[in-house]
């Protein structure tokens, strides 16, 4: 058997189909979960620190445009009624409850709505009248039905009205004042600089361009890696080396996106007939997944012809051999 010729130790991978079965699952499930996982915690981060904000200071501002409550020293001089274990009275042909807590009075319509979109979770008893204006507020104006949509609507038009600023010349001269000012700081301008090469790097419009893919010996003489060419290298390295130079991304696996930027001559390095995606297809498989054009093929380049002249050439010196012996002569 095949694996009886494999070391000590070493188990064949067709007696490993669980663990191969969890990996291929794990490859399936992980792209998705963490796309959903990501997503989740940038709408909570802006949620927390951005739609709370929001979504507290209109609340403040809706409260203070119905706010309407009766202090204590003049409900006491009001005509009270008890109605269904709840203190009225009439003000300006308006109805008004007592609270207990506080001895304030507040509109009954309000209390009523209150107890009722809070499902009773509000205790009349023990609340005060700020709590059920702010409850109020909160459960008949912004309803995160409506109010959802509507935050992300002004938020992508903010953003759009600030990025057309950016671009113009004063905005960018404005905001450039700024980022002067931050990379000043000691502490913060270390953050702030990783922060921004990050955004940069995922939200920019510029994209590196790659012209052509090709092989070079890299890192070392005999080792051959593909690089993506981004462009001719820079005129000092031409001038001073007399001849045409290549900058190449040195892609690393499985990761193309990220690597190293080298510059050679156009001499060392071979054009390689795949297109940039077959190439990526080639790192992110870590070069499981060949390009069918550059797919091996036994005898294609005469491998197997050379492999037999080799073998005939040794059993020739081996027949050389055995006569020189049997002659008693020294090659």
């Amino acid at each position: 058997m095949a694996s009886e010729n494999l070391p000590n130790g070493v188990t064949p991978p067709a007696a490993r189909p669980f663990r191969q079965a969890v990996l291929r699952g794990l490859a399936v499930i992980l792209p998705p979960l963490l796309t959903i996982a990501l997503f989740l915690w940038a709408w909570s981060l802006v949620q927390h620190y951005v739609l709370d904000p929001v979504e507290s200071m209109v609340r403040a501002i809706v409260v203070t445009s119905i706010h309407d409550v009766i202090p204590k020293d003049i409900v006491d001089g009001e005509n009270l009624t008890v109605d269904k274990e709840r203190t009225v009275f009439t003000r300006n042909n308006s109805l008004y409850v007592v609270l207990p807590s506080t001895g304030e009075g507040i509109p009954l319509k309000i209390a009523n709505r209150v107890s009722r979109l809070r499902g009773g979770d509000l205790n009349l008893n023990s609340a005060t009248a700020d709590e059920c204006f702010d409850n109020y507020a909160r459960t008949e104006y912004l309803k995160p039905i409506l109010v959802v949509p509507v935050f992300l609507c002004v938020f992508i038009i903010l953003l759009y009205l600030l990025g057309k600023i950016l671009a113009a010349g004063v905005g960018r001269f404005i905001w450039s004042m700024i980022e002067r000012v931050i990379t000043r700081v000691p502490v913060i301008r270390n953050v702030y600089s990783s922060v921004k090469q990050v955004t940069d790097f995922i939200f920019t419009d510029r994209e590196v361009t790659y012209t052509q893919v090709v092989a070079v010996q890299y890192p070392r003489k005999g080792v051959w890696s593909i690089g993506f060419v981004t462009g001719e290298g820079m005129s000092t390295i031409h001038q001073r080396t007399q001849e045409p130079m290549l900058s190449l991304l040195m892609p690393t696996s499985p990761m193309p996106a990220t690597g190293f930027i080298i510059t050679v001559p156009r001499s060392e390095t071979i054009d390689l007939d795949i297109t940039i995606d077959q190439a990526i297809q080639f790192v992110v498989s870590c070069g499981v997944v060949v390009p069918i054009g550059e797919r091996h093929s036994p005898g294609v380049d005469g491998s197997e012809e050379i492999q037999k002249l080799i073998e005939q050439s040794v059993q020739g010196g081996d027949e050389v051999a055995q006569h020189d012996a049997a002659s008693g002569t020294t090659p």
